[in-house]
């Protein structure tokens, strides 16, 4: 047993939450500004029966249940003060989500009752609607599952390879998936996709939010729905929408999930939403926390603490100089990791996780409580590293051994094969930076792969807002055409672009990211924002035509090459990225910072092979001489963006020239250091 894994079953301290111990439920809440709080069961045909909670130290409320045991519906009324103007929106009429539960069962139903206060009440008083018939369930969940045997892969970050992917887009309209488990966890863990994977050379898939969610209201009227899941409702609970079985299901299928990707040496990371809830502002619904204590969860205006400060984008931020949210946030993560057994996560908004109070600190107490933890300190963490408040830009600061997603990297990548001139020291930097960033070209937000080289302009017509959401500045290139088109000579160019890409992700320094679908061809129609489609708009479409095989078999050629080259795929603290001229002769620090359309860039680690990249995003061809070797090795072209189907080719040792294709990528290894 790993060390992982034996921190995975050791046993843990006090919890909240619903804890079943065969005999009877533990019902535990934490709330400081409460005066009263009443747990309530929910039985056939949606009786409900109430029991009060006992009030200990530290805020914590507490009731056992004998007889009731996992599958129990439950929520909550908190009594207390009804002062927005103070920051406090209690309000027992109220049914809340339990913050700690396992698994949440039903949906919400869009209507006043959800409402804390009363719309029509010009001052903004508190509702005297119950919600209770209009809210979805807290369920007790039951601990046991068979993980026979399971052990975590543990895969070094020098070996890894992370694949994003979304539960439903991913296996909707997969022809080889059973029509039943199409869109669900068990389909994403179906033998024919994890032979896709692994076929890519993918050791991780990140999956977009499972934790349970709601749409938002202007989706809920417009017929659409929050696809995504970048808007929750309970941190710890998966989400039932990827659930054959439904509520409690979603618990053993997501379970299964992890514990049939492991079986294939894939780790699963998931990309979690700590930063906002799914209440809103101060106009939104009650649900959770806003109703268990305010004050205590959410970064409040304290010109006005009736409002929110919104650095999500989302209408509130939660607190992380508080106790309470980092408890919640710990907890929420330790449950995934022990009792889902995943092996780490990608945080959305990450900078919000360090304000601590206001401006982001690589020191703040969520960072240095995390590192510190017995069992989170040992798995994976990856950083969106900004937010939308004041300084929110957060790259680079992030603390050892966070990795964070580097959206500079993605940019020069994108201008370069749009045909910019960029500086090659901003694609191959050596310092430790690098070796710590997620790299990659696309994900799930922006244009597909395939998108960005055909559409210049947006298309996000069907989200309802006119087209004003979304990037309205994505580096993309339509190549003449803007759309679909049957013109060859556009298609071979959007074909040769793509491969650039790829190419370009597959040696790139770091730990590189596909978003899932791009290695296929997949394609949003141009909308570049697509968040609330969840129709053929965002699922990957496994009916390939011959271009986008090819671009399959490319994609795996790429992977492959990294997979198989002790450069790329060993650790990364030694390696020299030299820039070269096209004459092969290596440029100084100022020339490598110099924007060119066509150079080279030699990797290598002393004894072991080489790695020799020609770039050419110019629109003719370009003559390179290739470094002269002095053992009388010559160089192996393993990969030729114009020629994806070309076999490797060896070179003379005397300082051979070849030619790279227009808007190309060459890559050359030898088996030893020149």
């Amino acid at each position: 047993m790993s060390g992982l894994d034996r921190h995975r079953a050791s046993a843990t301290r006090w919890e909240l939450g619903a804890i079943s111990d065969g005999h009877g439920v533990d019902f535990r809440l934490r709330s400081r500004g409460a005066t009263a709080i009443e747990l309530c069961l929910f039985h056939d045909q949606g009786r409900e029966s109430r029991r009060p909670l006992e009030r200990g130290d530290d805020g914590n409320w507490h009731v056992r249940v004998a007889g009731v045991g996992p599958g129990q519906r439950y929520g909550y009324r908190v009594d207390g003060p009804y002062r927005p103007s103070s920051g406090d929106r209690f309000n027992s009429r109220k049914l809340l989500i339990d913050p700690w539960s396992r698994a949440i069962s039903g949906t919400l139903s869009w209507d006043d009752s959800v409402l804390g206060y009363d719309p029509g009440d010009p001052d903004g008083g508190p509702s005297d609607l119950d919600s209770a018939s209009d809210m979805p369930r807290s369920v007790v969940a039951d601990p046991r599952f068979d993980w026979q045997g399971d052990r975590a892969p543990e895969t070094p970050w020098h070996e890894t390879v992370i694949y994003e992917a979304h539960v439903r887009g991913l296996t909707r309209l997969h022809p080889a998936v059973p029509p039943a488990l199409r869109g669900t966890y068990l389909g994403l863990c179906e033998p024919v996709v994890i032979d896709h994977l692994r076929s890519l050379g993918v050791t991780a898939v990140e999956l977009m939010p499972v934790q349970t969610c709601v749409s938002e209201l202007h989706l809920a009227r417009s017929g659409l729905s929050n696809y995504w899941g970048y808007n929750p409702l309970g941190w710890l609970a998966p989400d039932e929408r990827f659930a054959g079985g439904g509520g409690p299901g979603a618990v053993v299928e997501l379970k299964t999930l992890v514990r049939e990707l492991h079986r294939a040496g894939i780790e699963v990371i998931l990309d979690i939403v700590l930063n906002h809830t799914c209440e809103g502002d101060h106009r939104g619904p009650t649900l959770s926390l806003r109703g268990l204590d305010n004050r205590a969860y959410y970064r409040l205006d304290p010109a006005d603490p009736s409002r929110y400060r919104d650095f999500t984008g989302c209408g509130n931020t939660l607190d992380f100089s508080q106790p309470e949210v980092i408890d919640l946030a710990l907890a929420a993560l330790r449950s995934w990791v022990r009792e889902f057994h995943v092996d780490g996560f990608r945080f959305d908004l990450a900078t919000t996780l360090g304000r601590d109070p206001e401006d982001f600190d690589p020191r703040a107490a969520f960072f240095e409580r995390l590192a510190r933890d017995p069992l989170l300190g040992k798995v994976k963490r990856i950083a969106e590293p900004w937010d939308l408040g004041p300084g929110g830009y957060s790259s680079g600061r992030f603390p050892e051994p966070w990795l964070e997603w580097d959206d500079r990297w993605r940019d020069a990548v994108r201008r370069l094969w749009r045909g910019e001139a960029v500086a090659p020291r901003t694609l191959f930097d050596t310092g430790p930076g690098p070796r710590s960033a997620v790299r990659y070209i696309g994900c799930h937000d922006g244009f597909t792969l395939a998108d960005r080289v055909a559409y210049e302009a947006k298309a996000n017509w069907d989200n309802g807002e006119d087209n004003r959401d979304g990037s309205n500045s994505d580096l993309s290139r339509n190549w003449g055409v803007e759309g679909p088109t049957d013109d060859p000579e556009v298609l071979e160019l959007r074909a040769r672009a793509q491969r650039g890409f790829l190419a370009t992700l597959a040696v790139a320094l770091g730990v590189p990211m596909l978003s899932h679908g791009d290695e296929l061809g997949r394609s949003q129609r141009g909308n570049n924002n697509a968040y609330c489609q969840d129709n053929q708009i965002l699922w990957v479409d496994w009916g390939l035509d011959r271009s986008q095989q090819e671009l399959l078999d490319f994609s795996r050629r790429a992977m492959a090459l990294r997979r198989e080259n002790a450069v790329l795929s060993g650790p990364q603290s030694e390696i020299e990225a030299l820039i070269l001229g096209r004459d092969g002769v290596e440029r100084s620090d100022d020339e490598g910072a110099t924007p060119a359309r066509s150079f080279g860039v030699l990797l290598r680690v002393p004894g072991l092979a080489s790695l020799l990249l020609l770039f050419n995003s110019a629109g003719s061809p370009q003559a390179f001489r290739l470094p002269r070797q002095a053992d009388g090795e010559g160089w192996v072209c393993r990969l030729d963006s114009a020629s994806p189907g070309a076999e490797a080719t060896r070179t003379d040792p005397g300082g051979d020239a070849v030619v790279v294709g227009a808007h190309s990528l060459q890559v050359f290894e030898v088996p030893r250091t020149p």
